[in-house]
Protein backbone atom coordinates (compact mmCIF):
# COMPACT_ATOMS: atom_id res chain seq x y z
CA UNK A 1 0.00 0.00 0.00
CA UNK A 2 2.99 2.27 0.53
CA UNK A 3 4.60 1.46 -2.57
CA UNK A 4 1.67 2.10 -4.37
CA UNK A 5 0.89 5.69 -2.90
CA UNK A 6 4.71 6.65 -4.06
CA UNK A 7 3.44 5.31 -7.36
CA UNK A 8 0.14 7.80 -7.63
CA UNK A 9 2.32 10.44 -5.74
CA UNK A 10 5.20 10.23 -8.38
CA UNK A 11 2.94 9.95 -11.13
CA UNK A 12 0.64 12.96 -10.32
CA UNK A 13 3.56 14.91 -9.73
CA UNK A 14 5.65 14.77 -12.71
CA UNK A 15 5.88 10.57 -13.74
CA UNK A 16 2.80 11.11 -16.13
CA UNK A 17 4.92 13.93 -17.96
CA UNK A 18 7.84 11.62 -18.29
CA UNK A 19 6.60 9.99 -20.94
CA UNK A 20 7.60 12.19 -23.07
CA UNK A 21 11.34 11.76 -22.68
CA UNK A 22 10.68 8.00 -24.28
CA UNK A 23 8.05 9.50 -27.13
CA UNK A 24 4.84 8.80 -25.30
CA UNK A 25 3.29 11.85 -24.15
CA UNK A 26 0.33 12.80 -22.32
CA UNK A 27 -2.49 14.52 -24.27
CA UNK A 28 -2.48 17.89 -24.73
CA UNK A 29 -4.68 19.72 -22.30
CA UNK A 30 -6.89 21.28 -24.83
CA UNK A 31 -7.19 17.91 -26.74
CA UNK A 32 -10.39 16.34 -28.08
CA UNK A 33 -11.24 12.95 -26.00
CA UNK A 34 -10.40 10.16 -28.39
CA UNK A 35 -13.53 8.65 -29.05
CA UNK A 36 -14.01 4.33 -29.47
CA UNK A 37 -11.51 1.65 -28.56
CA UNK A 38 -8.50 3.09 -30.01
CA UNK A 39 -7.73 5.47 -26.98
CA UNK A 40 -5.96 2.49 -25.48
CA UNK A 41 -3.83 1.92 -27.58
CA UNK A 42 -2.96 5.73 -27.37
CA UNK A 43 0.81 6.95 -26.19
CA UNK A 44 -0.74 8.27 -22.88
CA UNK A 45 -2.35 4.53 -21.91
CA UNK A 46 0.83 3.12 -23.50
CA UNK A 47 3.02 4.92 -21.09
CA UNK A 48 1.18 4.14 -17.96
CA UNK A 49 0.68 0.43 -18.85
CA UNK A 50 4.34 0.17 -18.91
CA UNK A 51 5.10 2.96 -15.64
CA UNK A 52 2.46 0.29 -13.95
CA UNK A 53 4.11 -2.50 -14.62
CA UNK A 54 7.89 -1.56 -14.16
CA UNK A 55 6.62 -0.26 -10.29
CA UNK A 56 4.86 -3.51 -9.86
CA UNK A 57 7.92 -5.79 -10.74
CA UNK A 58 10.72 -3.44 -9.06
CA UNK A 59 8.55 -4.14 -5.62
CA UNK A 60 7.99 -7.67 -6.30
CA UNK A 61 11.68 -8.32 -6.67
CA UNK A 62 12.76 -6.38 -3.86
CA UNK A 63 10.38 -8.04 -2.10
CA UNK A 64 11.51 -11.46 -3.51
CA UNK A 65 15.44 -10.75 -2.38
CA UNK A 66 14.24 -8.89 1.59
CA UNK A 67 11.59 -11.73 2.63
CA UNK A 68 11.02 -14.36 0.21
CA UNK A 69 7.62 -16.62 0.71
CA UNK A 70 5.69 -19.72 -0.94
CA UNK A 71 2.90 -17.46 -2.08
CA UNK A 72 4.76 -13.99 -2.89
CA UNK A 73 4.32 -14.31 -6.95
CA UNK A 74 0.51 -14.57 -6.25
CA UNK A 75 -0.18 -12.40 -3.46
CA UNK A 76 2.05 -9.54 -5.29
CA UNK A 77 1.91 -10.16 -8.99
CA UNK A 78 -1.62 -11.31 -8.38
CA UNK A 79 -2.78 -8.22 -6.62
CA UNK A 80 -1.17 -6.01 -9.37
CA UNK A 81 -2.94 -7.56 -11.95
CA UNK A 82 -6.32 -7.39 -10.20
CA UNK A 83 -5.62 -3.79 -9.72
CA UNK A 84 -4.51 -3.35 -13.06
CA UNK A 85 -7.54 -4.47 -14.68
CA UNK A 86 -9.86 -2.93 -11.82
CA UNK A 87 -8.25 0.64 -13.47
CA UNK A 88 -8.48 -0.41 -16.62
CA UNK A 89 -12.28 -1.10 -15.91
CA UNK A 90 -12.55 2.68 -14.73
CA UNK A 91 -10.43 3.90 -17.83
CA UNK A 92 -13.32 2.07 -20.01
CA UNK A 93 -15.98 3.94 -18.28
CA UNK A 94 -14.93 6.81 -19.07
CA UNK A 95 -14.20 6.27 -22.56
CA UNK A 96 -18.17 5.45 -22.21
CA UNK A 97 -18.99 8.54 -20.49
CA UNK A 98 -16.59 10.73 -23.25
CA UNK A 99 -18.62 8.84 -26.14
CA UNK A 100 -22.05 9.81 -25.41
CA UNK A 101 -21.45 13.45 -25.63
CA UNK A 102 -20.99 13.55 -28.90
CA UNK A 103 -23.27 10.65 -29.89
CA UNK A 104 -26.39 12.29 -28.42
CA UNK A 105 -25.52 15.58 -29.20
CA UNK A 106 -25.91 14.02 -33.01
CA UNK A 107 -29.32 12.56 -32.04
CA UNK A 108 -30.32 15.49 -30.97
CA UNK A 109 -29.60 17.62 -34.23
CA UNK A 110 -30.79 14.90 -35.80
CA UNK A 111 -34.32 14.47 -34.00
CA UNK A 112 -34.50 18.35 -34.70
CA UNK A 113 -32.94 19.15 -37.77
CA UNK A 114 -34.07 16.89 -40.80
CA UNK A 115 -31.25 15.48 -42.94
CA UNK A 116 -29.09 17.28 -40.91
CA UNK A 117 -26.97 14.04 -39.79
CA UNK A 118 -25.89 10.92 -41.87
CA UNK A 119 -27.55 7.75 -41.21
CA UNK A 120 -23.68 6.19 -41.40
CA UNK A 121 -22.43 8.57 -38.68
CA UNK A 122 -24.97 7.47 -35.90
CA UNK A 123 -24.16 3.98 -37.52
CA UNK A 124 -20.32 4.49 -36.52
CA UNK A 125 -21.24 6.06 -33.35
CA UNK A 126 -22.90 2.65 -32.21
CA UNK A 127 -19.64 0.88 -33.59
CA UNK A 128 -17.73 2.41 -31.19
CA UNK A 129 -20.04 1.98 -28.66
CA UNK A 130 -19.77 -1.64 -29.27
CA UNK A 131 -16.17 -1.94 -29.42
CA UNK A 132 -15.86 -0.42 -25.75
CA UNK A 133 -18.80 -2.98 -24.32
CA UNK A 134 -16.78 -6.03 -26.11
CA UNK A 135 -13.52 -4.66 -24.26
CA UNK A 136 -15.23 -4.05 -21.25
CA UNK A 137 -16.95 -8.13 -21.32
CA UNK A 138 -13.87 -9.71 -22.58
CA UNK A 139 -11.37 -8.36 -20.20
CA UNK A 140 -13.96 -8.74 -17.14
CA UNK A 141 -14.75 -12.26 -18.08
CA UNK A 142 -10.99 -13.09 -18.41
CA UNK A 143 -10.13 -11.43 -15.49
CA UNK A 144 -13.22 -13.28 -13.50
CA UNK A 145 -11.20 -16.35 -14.54
CA UNK A 146 -7.96 -15.29 -13.14
CA UNK A 147 -9.42 -13.84 -9.97
CA UNK A 148 -11.33 -17.30 -9.01
CA UNK A 149 -7.50 -19.16 -9.22
CA UNK A 150 -6.17 -16.06 -7.06
CA UNK A 151 -9.05 -16.67 -4.35
CA UNK A 152 -8.64 -20.39 -3.94
CA UNK A 153 -5.04 -20.13 -3.88
CA UNK A 154 -5.60 -17.76 -0.59
CA UNK A 155 -7.95 -20.21 0.81
CA UNK A 156 -5.00 -22.48 0.43
CA UNK A 157 -2.50 -20.69 2.08
CA UNK A 158 -4.94 -19.92 4.64
CA UNK A 159 -6.03 -23.87 4.79
CA UNK A 160 -1.96 -24.87 5.04
CA UNK A 161 -1.37 -22.53 7.40
CA UNK A 162 -4.23 -23.77 10.48
CA UNK A 163 -3.65 -27.18 9.29
CA UNK A 164 0.30 -26.79 10.64
CA UNK A 165 -1.48 -25.52 13.95
CA UNK A 166 -4.43 -28.34 14.27
CA UNK A 167 -3.44 -29.20 17.61
CA UNK A 168 -3.77 -26.15 18.90
CA UNK A 169 -7.26 -24.88 17.43
CA UNK A 170 -9.18 -28.23 17.28
CA UNK A 171 -10.68 -27.41 20.71
CA UNK A 172 -12.19 -24.28 18.87
CA UNK A 173 -16.13 -24.52 18.79
CA UNK A 174 -16.97 -25.28 14.93
CA UNK A 175 -13.16 -26.09 13.83
CA UNK A 176 -13.84 -28.03 10.75
CA UNK A 177 -16.44 -25.49 9.71
CA UNK A 178 -13.92 -22.35 9.65
CA UNK A 179 -11.24 -24.93 8.01
CA UNK A 180 -12.99 -25.72 5.37
CA UNK A 181 -15.70 -23.02 4.72
CA UNK A 182 -14.96 -19.59 6.85
CA UNK A 183 -10.99 -19.57 4.67
CA UNK A 184 -12.77 -19.36 1.05
CA UNK A 185 -15.66 -16.94 2.31
CA UNK A 186 -13.16 -14.93 3.98
CA UNK A 187 -10.96 -14.84 0.86
CA UNK A 188 -13.35 -14.57 -1.70
CA UNK A 189 -15.03 -11.90 0.38
CA UNK A 190 -12.16 -9.21 1.49
CA UNK A 191 -10.77 -9.66 -2.38
CA UNK A 192 -14.08 -8.89 -3.52
CA UNK A 193 -14.69 -6.04 -1.04
CA UNK A 194 -11.22 -4.78 -1.36
CA UNK A 195 -11.03 -4.46 -5.78
CA UNK A 196 -14.70 -2.32 -5.08
CA UNK A 197 -13.08 -0.23 -2.28
CA UNK A 198 -10.09 0.37 -5.32
CA UNK A 199 -12.50 0.81 -7.65
CA UNK A 200 -14.27 3.29 -5.91
CA UNK A 201 -11.02 5.04 -5.24
CA UNK A 202 -10.02 5.31 -8.63
CA UNK A 203 -13.71 6.28 -9.60
CA UNK A 204 -13.49 9.26 -7.96
CA UNK A 205 -9.87 10.02 -9.28
CA UNK A 206 -11.09 9.91 -12.84
CA UNK A 207 -14.47 11.35 -12.55
CA UNK A 208 -14.35 14.14 -9.75
CA UNK A 209 -12.68 16.02 -12.50
CA UNK A 210 -14.60 15.85 -15.10
CA UNK A 211 -17.74 16.32 -12.77
CA UNK A 212 -16.28 19.78 -11.77
CA UNK A 213 -15.87 20.74 -15.56
CA UNK A 214 -19.40 19.76 -16.58
CA UNK A 215 -20.14 21.76 -13.19
CA UNK A 216 -19.52 24.70 -15.46
CA UNK A 217 -22.34 24.32 -17.40
CA UNK A 218 -24.99 24.01 -14.29
CA UNK A 219 -26.78 26.90 -13.65
CA UNK A 220 -28.06 26.63 -10.27
CA UNK A 221 -29.28 23.75 -7.91
CA UNK A 222 -32.80 23.17 -6.42
CA UNK A 223 -33.19 25.07 -2.92
CA UNK A 224 -28.87 25.62 -2.96
CA UNK A 225 -28.89 27.87 -6.09
CA UNK A 226 -25.80 28.91 -7.18
CA UNK A 227 -22.89 27.62 -5.66
CA UNK A 228 -19.11 26.70 -7.00
CA UNK A 229 -18.96 23.10 -8.51
CA UNK A 230 -22.52 22.21 -7.93
CA UNK A 231 -22.52 18.68 -9.47
CA UNK A 232 -19.40 17.96 -7.08
CA UNK A 233 -21.28 18.86 -4.08
CA UNK A 234 -24.73 17.63 -5.01
CA UNK A 235 -23.01 13.86 -5.58
CA UNK A 236 -20.58 14.32 -2.04
CA UNK A 237 -23.70 15.56 0.40
CA UNK A 238 -26.49 12.90 -1.01
CA UNK A 239 -23.33 10.12 -0.69
CA UNK A 240 -22.77 11.06 2.66
CA UNK A 241 -26.60 11.04 3.64
CA UNK A 242 -26.88 7.86 2.17
CA UNK A 243 -23.88 6.49 3.61
CA UNK A 244 -24.64 7.23 7.38
CA UNK A 245 -28.44 6.73 6.87
CA UNK A 246 -27.96 3.01 6.08
CA UNK A 247 -24.58 2.42 8.88
CA UNK A 248 -27.03 3.76 11.22
CA UNK A 249 -30.20 1.64 10.55
CA UNK A 250 -28.03 -1.58 10.04
CA UNK A 251 -25.81 -1.34 13.43
CA UNK A 252 -27.49 -4.34 14.45
CA UNK A 253 -27.21 -6.57 11.53
CA UNK A 254 -23.36 -7.50 12.60
CA UNK A 255 -24.03 -8.75 15.48
CA UNK A 256 -26.85 -10.91 14.86
CA UNK A 257 -25.05 -12.82 11.96
CA UNK A 258 -22.53 -13.81 14.11
CA UNK A 259 -25.06 -15.01 16.43
CA UNK A 260 -26.11 -16.95 13.58
CA UNK A 261 -23.55 -18.54 12.49
CA UNK A 262 -23.10 -20.04 16.68
CA UNK A 263 -26.25 -21.20 16.52
CA UNK A 264 -26.42 -22.72 13.22
CA UNK A 265 -22.87 -24.76 14.02
CA UNK A 266 -24.01 -26.09 17.43
CA UNK A 267 -27.10 -27.73 15.73
CA UNK A 268 -25.18 -28.90 12.72
CA UNK A 269 -22.25 -30.67 15.43
CA UNK A 270 -25.07 -32.37 17.05
CA UNK A 271 -26.17 -33.79 14.14
CA UNK A 272 -22.94 -34.88 13.25
CA UNK A 273 -22.44 -36.62 16.51
CA UNK A 274 -25.71 -38.39 15.94
CA UNK A 275 -24.31 -39.83 12.72
CA UNK A 276 -22.10 -41.97 15.05
CA UNK A 277 -23.05 -42.17 18.19
CA UNK A 278 -26.68 -43.27 18.48
CA UNK A 279 -27.12 -41.85 21.80
CA UNK A 280 -26.79 -38.29 20.57
CA UNK A 281 -29.47 -36.18 18.44
CA UNK A 282 -32.26 -36.85 20.23
CA UNK A 283 -35.43 -35.08 18.91
CA UNK A 284 -35.66 -33.38 22.56
CA UNK A 285 -32.00 -31.88 21.67
CA UNK A 286 -32.62 -31.38 18.43
CA UNK A 287 -35.93 -29.47 18.50
CA UNK A 288 -34.16 -26.97 20.98
CA UNK A 289 -31.31 -26.72 18.98
CA UNK A 290 -33.51 -25.75 16.03
CA UNK A 291 -36.06 -23.84 17.92
CA UNK A 292 -32.58 -21.11 18.63
CA UNK A 293 -31.66 -21.21 14.65
CA UNK A 294 -35.75 -20.67 14.15
CA UNK A 295 -35.32 -17.30 16.90
CA UNK A 296 -32.76 -16.12 15.74
CA UNK A 297 -33.41 -16.40 11.88
CA UNK A 298 -37.15 -14.84 12.44
CA UNK A 299 -34.58 -11.92 15.03
CA UNK A 300 -32.88 -11.16 11.86
CA UNK A 301 -35.32 -11.11 9.17
CA UNK A 302 -37.16 -8.67 11.57
CA UNK A 303 -34.16 -6.14 11.49
CA UNK A 304 -33.72 -6.82 7.85
CA UNK A 305 -37.03 -5.39 7.00
CA UNK A 306 -36.14 -1.76 8.12
CA UNK A 307 -32.77 -2.17 6.89
CA UNK A 308 -33.62 -3.31 3.22
CA UNK A 309 -36.82 -0.99 3.18
CA UNK A 310 -34.50 1.62 4.08
CA UNK A 311 -31.67 1.00 1.41
CA UNK A 312 -33.95 0.25 -1.69
CA UNK A 313 -35.95 3.25 -0.98
CA UNK A 314 -32.27 5.35 -0.95
CA UNK A 315 -31.15 3.52 -4.10
CA UNK A 316 -34.59 4.16 -6.17
CA UNK A 317 -34.12 8.12 -4.98
CA UNK A 318 -30.70 7.42 -6.34
CA UNK A 319 -31.56 6.75 -9.50
CA UNK A 320 -33.83 10.24 -10.07
CA UNK A 321 -31.87 12.30 -8.20
CA UNK A 322 -28.93 13.45 -10.38
CA UNK A 323 -32.00 14.67 -12.95
CA UNK A 324 -33.80 16.48 -10.13
CA UNK A 325 -30.40 18.37 -9.23
CA UNK A 326 -30.70 19.65 -12.74
CA UNK A 327 -34.42 20.61 -13.47
CA UNK A 328 -33.19 24.52 -12.78
CA UNK A 329 -30.42 24.13 -15.74
CA UNK A 330 -32.50 21.94 -18.38
CA UNK A 331 -35.86 24.61 -17.76
CA UNK A 332 -32.88 27.36 -18.47
CA UNK A 333 -32.54 25.27 -21.81
CA UNK A 334 -28.40 25.93 -21.21
CA UNK A 335 -26.98 22.52 -21.89
CA UNK A 336 -27.11 20.19 -24.71
CA UNK A 337 -29.11 16.20 -24.42
CA UNK A 338 -25.18 15.14 -25.48
CA UNK A 339 -23.51 17.03 -21.94
CA UNK A 340 -27.01 16.46 -20.00
CA UNK A 341 -25.74 12.33 -20.31
CA UNK A 342 -22.62 13.04 -19.89
CA UNK A 343 -23.57 14.74 -16.50
CA UNK A 344 -25.74 11.64 -15.57
CA UNK A 345 -22.81 9.24 -16.77
CA UNK A 346 -20.24 11.35 -13.93
CA UNK A 347 -22.65 12.24 -11.61
CA UNK A 348 -23.82 8.30 -10.73
CA UNK A 349 -20.04 6.94 -10.89
CA UNK A 350 -19.26 9.51 -8.82
CA UNK A 351 -21.80 8.86 -6.07
CA UNK A 352 -21.79 4.66 -6.61
CA UNK A 353 -17.85 5.73 -5.67
CA UNK A 354 -18.88 7.38 -2.22
CA UNK A 355 -21.75 4.78 -1.75
CA UNK A 356 -19.15 2.25 -1.45
CA UNK A 357 -20.23 1.61 2.11
CA UNK A 358 -24.23 1.76 1.34
CA UNK A 359 -23.86 -1.27 -1.27
CA UNK A 360 -21.34 -3.33 0.46
CA UNK A 361 -22.81 -3.07 3.52
CA UNK A 362 -24.19 -6.83 3.56
CA UNK A 363 -21.34 -8.14 2.53
CA UNK A 364 -19.49 -6.24 5.06
CA UNK A 365 -21.86 -7.78 7.67
CA UNK A 366 -21.16 -11.13 6.54
CA UNK A 367 -17.17 -10.87 7.09
CA UNK A 368 -17.84 -9.21 9.88
CA UNK A 369 -19.31 -12.75 11.38
CA UNK A 370 -16.87 -14.89 9.71
CA UNK A 371 -13.79 -12.87 10.77
CA UNK A 372 -14.90 -13.20 14.65
CA UNK A 373 -14.71 -16.84 13.78
CA UNK A 374 -11.83 -17.04 12.52
CA UNK A 375 -9.81 -14.32 15.33
CA UNK A 376 -10.52 -17.18 17.33
CA UNK A 377 -8.04 -19.17 15.93
CA UNK A 378 -5.52 -16.82 16.03
CA UNK A 379 -6.21 -16.45 19.34
CA UNK A 380 -5.51 -20.11 19.91
CA UNK A 381 -2.37 -20.34 17.69
CA UNK A 382 -0.95 -17.38 19.29
CA UNK A 383 -1.88 -18.24 23.02
CA UNK A 384 -3.99 -14.79 23.22
CA UNK A 385 -7.23 -14.79 25.30
CA UNK A 386 -10.22 -16.26 23.36
CA UNK A 387 -13.44 -14.09 22.57
CA UNK A 388 -16.44 -14.39 25.55
CA UNK A 389 -18.32 -17.14 24.07
CA UNK A 390 -15.63 -19.40 22.70
CA UNK A 391 -14.37 -19.41 26.20
CA UNK A 392 -17.94 -20.18 27.56
CA UNK A 393 -17.78 -23.28 24.87
CA UNK A 394 -14.11 -24.94 26.26
CA UNK A 395 -15.85 -24.14 29.47
CA UNK A 396 -18.57 -26.25 29.37
CA UNK A 397 -16.31 -28.68 27.49
CA UNK A 398 -13.95 -29.29 30.62
CA UNK A 399 -17.18 -29.70 32.48
CA UNK A 400 -18.21 -32.64 30.27
CA UNK A 401 -21.15 -31.14 28.64
CA UNK A 402 -21.51 -30.45 25.06
CA UNK A 403 -23.63 -27.39 25.41
CA UNK A 404 -27.35 -27.84 23.78
CA UNK A 405 -27.52 -24.38 23.41
CA UNK A 406 -24.85 -21.66 23.02
CA UNK A 407 -26.16 -18.90 25.14
CA UNK A 408 -23.81 -15.71 25.66
CA UNK A 409 -22.43 -15.72 28.98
Amino acid sequence: MLWGAVLVAIWFFGGEQLGAVFGLPPAAPDAQPIIGVTVFLSAPFIWFYIYFWVGILLFYFFWRWYSPHLWQTWSVLGSGLILFVTNFSVQVQIAVNDWRGPFYDMVQQALTTKGSIQTTDLYWGVVDWLGLALTSITVGVLNLFFVRHYIFRWRQAMNDFYVSQWPRVRHIEGASQRVQEDTMRFSSTVQGLGVNFIDSIMTLIAFLPVLAVLSASVTALPIVGEIPYPLVFAAIAWSIFGTVLLAVVGIKLPGLEFRNQRVEAAFRKELVFGEDDETRAQPLTLRELFANVRKNYFTLYFHYVYFDVTRYLYLQADVIFPTLMLVPTIAAGTITFGIFQRILGAFVQVTQSFQYLVNSWPTIVELLSVYKRLRAFEAAIYGEELPDIDKHYLERQRQGEEPATLEQP
